[in-house]
C-alpha cells in the first residue's frame, strides 16, 4: 500500500469522531478535509493531516495508492468463496471471495485465521457489496498470522457492529463506520466516502521486519604453494522476530550444495530459533577472498546478507636481482660481489686497468730480451 500504509485512517468526504477515540498513525482526508470531533481523539503515534488544506500532499499521495491497493484487491483470483457468514470458520491463507448470494460479507461470532506457521501468510476477502459485523464479533489470529497481512476489500461501505474486535486492512469503495467501542487492528481506509468513528481504537498495524545473518569459515585458511582442497562451512541465522521463506544461498567461487542441517520442523522455512548449516568444497591454487550471499523473504521483504572468508597459498619460490640482492618468498639474502674499489669505479674501468698494466710489463720484458742479446753478440 506504500505511502497509504502510514495511515489509520484515512477518507474521501470527511471524518467525523464522537467520544474518547485513541489513534496509532496518521489521518487524513482528501479531498473534503473536515474533521470534527477530534478535541477528544488521542494519537498514540502519528500525524493529523490538518483539515485546513483539502490537498495535503501527502494525503493526496496515500489516496493514490489506495486506490492501486484497492484495484489489486479486487483483481486477485479467489481461492475459495464464502457461502455463509464467516462467524464459527477457520481460514488458512488466501483469496475469499462472496458467492453473490448475498453479494456481500457478514460476520457474526468469531472469525479464526491460521497462519499454519507462516507469518507471511495473506488474506485477501473481496465483497462485491457490503462487509457487517454484528456486536462483539471478532477476528483471531493463530499461529503466526499477522494483521498487516490481511486485507478487506470492499465494493461498498464497512460497518462494524459495537465492541467489535476487527483485524485487517478494510479497503472500503464508499464509506466506512465503527460503531461504539469498536477496535481495528488494522485500517479504516475509505476511498470514495466519509470514515465515522465513536469511541474506537484504531491501529495502523505494522508487519515485522525480517532479519537474517550469515557466518562462514573456510578448512584450512592457509595451504603450500602448491594449493589445495578447501573446505567452506556456512551458518545461517534469523535474529529477527519473524520465520523467513524462500531461503537462497550462494557463494562467488564455490556451488553451495543442498541443506545439511538445521531445519528442525522440516517446514522450508528459517525460524528464529534454527540454525541452518550448508557446507562447500573448492580447489584453491592462489589466495583467495571468496563471499557467500544469502536472502530470506517475509512479510512482502526481501532480506539479504554477506560473508566473506579468505584463504593464503604460499608463494612460490623464485629469484629475483636487485642491485646485488635476491627477494626470494619474502626473504632477502646477499649474493657475491667483487670488493670495493673505494672510488666507485665501474666493472669495465677495472677491466681497463688490468689491461694496461699487462701492456706495459710485456713491453718491459721485451726490451730486457733485447738488451741481454746485445750484451752477448758484443762479447
Amino acid at each position: 500500500m506504500h505511502t497509504a500504509a502510514a495511515y489509520a485512517i484515512l477518507a474521501y468526504s470527511g471524518i467525523t469522531n464522537t467520544g474518547a477515540t485513541t489513534i496509532a498513525g496518521d489521518v487524513g482526508s482528501s479531498a473534503t478535509s473536515t474533521e470534527t470531533g477530534f478535541g477528544t481523539v488521542t494519537f498514540s503515534s502519528g500525524a493529523k493531516h490538518t483539515s485546513a488544506d483539502p490537498n495535503d500532499a501527502a494525503t493526496v499521495a496515500a489516496k493514490v495508492d489506495l486506490t492501486t491497493a484497492y484495484t489489486d484487491a479486487a483483481g486477485r483470483t479467489p481461492t475459495g468463496t464464502i457461502s455463509a457468514d464467516l462467524g464459527g470458520q477457520t481460514l488458512t491463507p488466501g483469496v475469499y471471495k462472496d458467492n453473490g448470494a448475498p453479494d456481500s460479507l457478514s460476520l457474526t461470532g468469531t472469525l479464526t485465521l491460521d497462519a499454519q506457521g507462516d507469518p507471511s501468510a495473506v488474506w485477501i476477502f473481496q465483497a462485491g457489496s457490503s462487509l457487517t459485523t454484528a456486536s462483539a464479533s471478532k477476528v483471531v489470529l493463530i499461529n503466526g498470522a499477522e494483521a498487516c497481512n490481511v486485507f478487506w476489500q470492499i465494493g461498498s461501505s464497512a460497518t462494524l457492529g459495537t465492541t467489535t474486535t476487527f483485524v485487517g486492512n478494510i479497503l472500503a469503495l464508499t464509506s466506512i463506520t465503527l460503531n461504539t467501542g469498536a477496535t481495528v487492528d488494522g485500517r479504516v481506509l475509505a476511498r470514495n466516502g466519509a470514515v465515522t468513528l465513536d469511541h474506537n481504537t484504531i491501529t495502523a498495524s505494522v508487519c515485522a521486519v525480517p532479519s537474517i545473518n550469515v557466518t562462514k569459515t573456510a578448512t584450512p585458511t592457509s595451504l603450500t604453494s602448491a594449493g589445495g582442497s578447501v573446505v567452506y562451512n556456512y551458518s545461517i541465522t534469523n535474529p529477527g522476530t519473524v520465520a523467513l521463506s524462500s531461503v537462497t544461498i550462494s557463494d562467488d567461487k564455490c556451488t553451495v550444495g543442498a541443506i545439511v542441517s538445521g531445519d528442525t520442523d522440516s517446514d522450508s522455512r528459517l525460524d528464529t530459533t534454527e540454525t541452518w548449516k550448508y557446507a562447500c568444497t573448492a580447489n584453491i591454487t592462489a589466495t583467495t577472498t571468496n563471499t557467500v550471499t544469502v536472502s530470506g523473504t517475509a512479510n512482502s521483504q526481501t532480506v539479504t546478507k554477506t560473508a566473506t572468508a579468505t584463504v593464503t597459498v604460499a608463494a612460490t619460490s623464485g629469484t629475483t636481482a636487485t642491485s646485488g640482492t635476491t627477494t626470494t618468498s619474502g626473504t632477502t639474502t646477499k649474493t657475491p660481489a667483487l670488493p670495493a674499489t673505494g672510488n666507485g669505479a665501474s666493472d669495465s674501468s677495472v677491466g681497463y686497468i688490468l689491461l694496461s698494466i699487462f701492456a706495459v710489463s710485456l713491453t718491459i720484458i721485451s726490451t730486457l730480451v733485447v738488451m741481454k742479446r746485445k750484451a752477448t753478440s758484443v762479447r
